[in-house]
């Protein structure tokens, strides 16, 4: 690691993984001023204030979420300069004083791992995969068990066409201009991307059911990227539960992906975002030390 600013001080950089429950946050990114609004960086970096870093540590997070989205496993990295003579902290010591510190009990840090100095937690990342989680048999939200609110999409079917589903995605596969799956006010420079993977398969059963919720299934969707456009995955989501529910062909959603039109009358809707969580972000060379994904 190259010498901090401090005289005789060293700083060191790290990679650390966490995860949280985005109900009660504006998004994972810090949000500054005055605002009420908080983010999941906020919580982090206060409590990294507490690690006495000569420099003030700042979170460079991996994969922005949306307010209400979950995570399982984000990443970011951050530097840490201790005072001269002290020795720079183990991962293992860093993750620890972070959850020692945070204040907020929707958020735990996984793990850390000490990184080269131009490492970079977004940038140096190779592959994105979110989790969609949906819930049939629920005819009203209200009848859904309160453990499961936040955490899934109740949907108001039985059941779900999930063969059609997964001939919608495999049309989804591949490198394509994914412009009819962008919402407005993306800061992508390009809308082409190449999505490795679209899944449908049952979820497991809810532990919080009740005997008479025998009809309440869930299923989850998975996609896999290096990345995504800002609420891809919510739009394509929701394009795939329309196919689902027998409201669009599979052939339809070939022509929707081939118009490049995010106006269009089919894939305007953006499927809610407690559904969704971040399941996992992985690094070349890390792939076997970072949290399973």
């Amino acid at each position: 690691m190259g010498p901090g600013s401090a005289a005789g001080s060293v700083r060191a950089r790290y990679l650390v993984y966490f995860q949280y429950l985005g109900t009660d946050f504006n998004g994972v990114a810090a949000v500054r001023g005055t605002q009420r609004a908080v983010g999941v960086q906020d919580y982090l970096e206060e409590a990294a204030a507490r690690l006495n870093s000569v420099v003030p540590v700042k979170f460079t997070v991996s994969s922005r979420t949306d307010a209400g989205v979950h995570a399982l496993s984000n990443t970011a990295h951050l530097d840490v300069q201790r005072r001269s003579g002290e020795p720079p902290f183990s991962p293992e010591v860093l993750a620890q004083a972070l959850n020692t510190h945070l204040k907020h009990p929707a958020i735990r840090v996984l793990q850390a791992f000490r990184v080269p100095s131009d490492f970079h937690a977004r940038h140096a990342a190779t592959s994105r995969t979110y989790l969609y989680r949906l819930a049939t048999g629920c005819p009203w939200p209200s009848k859904l068990p309160v453990f499961e609110r936040n955490l899934c999409w109740a949907l108001r079917a039985d059941c779900l066409d999930v063969d059609a589903m997964r001939e919608a995605g495999r049309h989804l596969l591949g490198t394509h201009d994914f412009s009819a799956f962008q919402s407005a006010g993306s800061p992508a420079t390009t809308s082409v991307r190449t999505l490795r993977q679209v899944s449908v398969s049952p979820g497991p059963a809810s532990t919080f059911a009740l005997p008479q919720e025998s009809r309440l299934r869930f299923w989850n969707l998975e996609f896999e990227s290096q990345s995504f456009l800002y609420r891809q995955v919510r739009r394509m989501t929701a394009v795939l539960v329309a196919v689902g529910l027998g409201a669009l062909t599979p052939a339809q959603v070939k022509v929707i992906l081939d118009s490049q039109d995010p106006l269009g009358k089919h894939q305007t809707r953006v499927a809610p975002a407690h559904g969704l969580f971040l399941k996992s972000v992985l690094y070349e060379g890390l792939g076997d030390i970072g949290p399973a994904s």
